[in-house]
């Protein structure tokens, strides 16, 4: 009978989480990151392949969405808080995918009749196709800016309630969610791509997310009803009507007989609402985007996480990640397609270990410690990567000036550049190894030694521990810190800088592309990176310092902690 019992209680145990509004945001998050992992794999390959293996396109491409990520972020930002949280969410889903689809299919046209569009008007009907797929997949991007923002800076917010622990247990599963996709998504689509060809894989993208969109619409409904406080929303335009309406709501439940009088209550509160609503100018209505543009830069700027948001903003100016700099230097440092896939793998359980310590230490020592302890495991693993500029077998040649290949194209120079490829030129060769990626490299330069690109990878590999625990711990920071009616706007805000600092990194290796001077970006990459550990160990000063004030003034020490100084 016991057996029974605990059996009968372990399945309502297991269905009650499957049923849960936190599995349903995990799951609805799996599908959104999977589908936008493969996009993101797949449109730069696709953009290198339209182009005849030149990178113009997708250069064009990135610069396009972090241009427009680092304009729009406040906005995009201020439209989720003054809008409802399902009505955004539902918007952003729709608008997202519905580009992706697009996309797909347009590039599905041009890979099949890519030949007649290049006949066609001389090939502008071709050069538009390119313009409307950089155009259409910018948009994707804007709306899966705020998809992000809506459901990992606010709805988990709200799921999670006023539970801390399960704030950043939630945190971890959905970074952990991160990590996975970002590893077997571009797999997936890499091998259909190989084994089929690109105008598959845009059919499967298309397929995916067309798929993907209608189940994600019915998970975010279910969630939105499982949890109730999702309906009110502090900022929202009409926050009068909003409660009105739940008032609404309450006297129905309490006296069905009369719905009719809070209905008349909302139509008075509408006029007179309306009636005081002036009609603002046509030049006032233009500069509103602007005016949101500074004010939410302003509002930024006075939080009380300032800089720990800009810590954060500051690890993105850095080579040291497996993006296409760092594996275009590991080809020329004589590592092929298959060592980099099990390095990347290696990368990926070293980011899941970063969650998984952020919890547990955090439990242990507080939110704002874990900050500390995970800045400075990070500065000491990328102690590694400084010391493989100096190892043997490192190209690192200040003598070789970094400027010398940009020089030589833009004065037209045609003698023949150094035989040593630029990282640039690798990217092509990057893609092409995750397409293959069980095919050994044709040609592999002839390298002395691989202590240093061995401790390179070491060094980056390691920091990811310590990196994924900070990350952890400023947005953790930033939702429990930041006031309900500006989360939209402050994390547009910490997207458009780290945007920014993005592409400044992606600016510092176009001044110098030359793997000798590999050696230098590493350097520069590490100082950045110091310089944004020092901001997030000012605030973790000032904050710890404000609450031991607290906890030694007599006066407040019966008092609850604020949550700007929860550690």
């Amino acid at each position: 009978m016991e057996n029974t019992t605990s059996k009968k209680r372990c399945c309502d145990s297991v269905r009650d989480f499957f049923t849960s509004a936190k599995f349903l945001i995990y799951l609805g998050h799996a599908l959104s990151t999977w589908g936008d992992r493969m996009w993101n794999f797949a449109v730069a390959v696709f953009l290198v392949e339209l182009y005849g293996n030149s990178l113009l396109l997708t250069a064009v491409y990135g610069l396009v969405v972090a241009g427009s990520v680092l304009l729009l972020g406040a906005i995009i930002g201020d439209w989720v808080d003054k809008n409802p949280r399902l009505r955004v969410a539902q918007t952003s889903l729709l608008v997202q995918n519905c580009a992706v689809i697009l996309c797909g299919v347009l590039l599905m046209v041009v890979f099949q009749f890519k030949e007649q569009l290049t006949v066609l008007y001389n090939g502008w009907l071709l050069t538009s196709c390119y313009i409307l797929v950089i155009t259409i997949a910018n948009i994707a991007n804007l709306a899966s800016t705020a998809m992000s923002i809506t459901i990992q800076r606010d709805w988990v917010v709200v799921v999670a309630g006023d539970d801390r622990s399960s704030l950043a247990d939630m945190n971890a599963t959905v970074r952990i969610i991160d990590q996975l996709t970002n590893i077997l998504a571009p797999m997936l689509v890499g091998q259909i791509m190989a084994f089929g060809s690109h105008f598959m894989g845009c059919g499967f993208i298309s397929g995916w997310n067309l798929f993907s969109m209608c189940l994600e619409y019915f998970l975010l409904w279910k969630v939105y009803q499982k949890t109730p406080a999702l309906a009110i929303k502090a900022g929202q335009k009409d926050t009068g009507d909003q409660e009105l309406k739940h008032l609404n709501i309450q006297k129905e439940l309490e006296n069905p007989e009369g719905p009719a009088e809070a209905s008349q209550l909302m139509n008075e509160a509408a006029v007179v609402k309306s009636d005081k609503e002036k009609n603002p100018g046509c030049c006032y209505q233009m500069s509103e985007p602007l005016r949101t543009f500074r004010d939410g830069w302003v509002a930024y700027y006075n939080q009380s996480i300032f800089f720990a948001g800009m810590s954060l903003a500051f690890l993105y100016m850095t080579v040291l990640g497996f993006d296409c700099i760092t594996t275009g230097y590991a080809y020329t440092q004589g590592l092929n397609g298959s060592i980099l896939s099990l390095l990347m793998g290696a990368s990926a359980v070293s980011g899941i270990c970063g969650t998984v310590a952020f919890t547990w230490v955090r439990k242990k020592c507080g939110l704002i410690r874990t900050g500390f302890i995970a800045g400075m495991a990070q500065l000491s693993c990328l102690m590694l990567c400084v010391v493989s500029v100096f190892a043997p077998g490192s190209p690192f040649d200040l003598r070789v000036s970094p400027f010398e290949s940009m020089i030589s194209h833009l004065l037209g120079n045609n003698a023949p550049l150094p035989e040593a490829p630029t990282m640039s030129s690798m990217v092509t060769t990057e893609a092409q190894g995750l397409l293959n990626i069980s095919m050994q490299s044709e040609e592999m330069p002839h390298i002395e030694s691989y202590m240093s690109v061995s401790l390179l990878f070491a060094g980056v590999i390691a920091a990811r521990v310590g990196l994924w625990s900070f990350d952890l711990t400023v947005t953790q920071l930033i939702q429990e810190n930041v006031a309900e009616a500006e989360r939209g706007v402050i994390n547009g805000v910490q997207n458009s800088m780290n945007y920014l600092l993005d592409l400044l990194h992606f600016v510092m290796v176009i001044l110098a592309p030359n793997p000798e001077a590999f050696g230098l970006l590493v350097i520069i990459s590490v100082s950045f990176v110091a310089m944004g550990h020092m901001m997030y160990f000012r605030f973790a000063f000032k904050s710890l310092r404000s609450r031991l004030f607290l906890c030694c003034s007599p006066e407040q020490k019966t008092d609850a902690d604020p949550p700007s100084l929860a550690v």
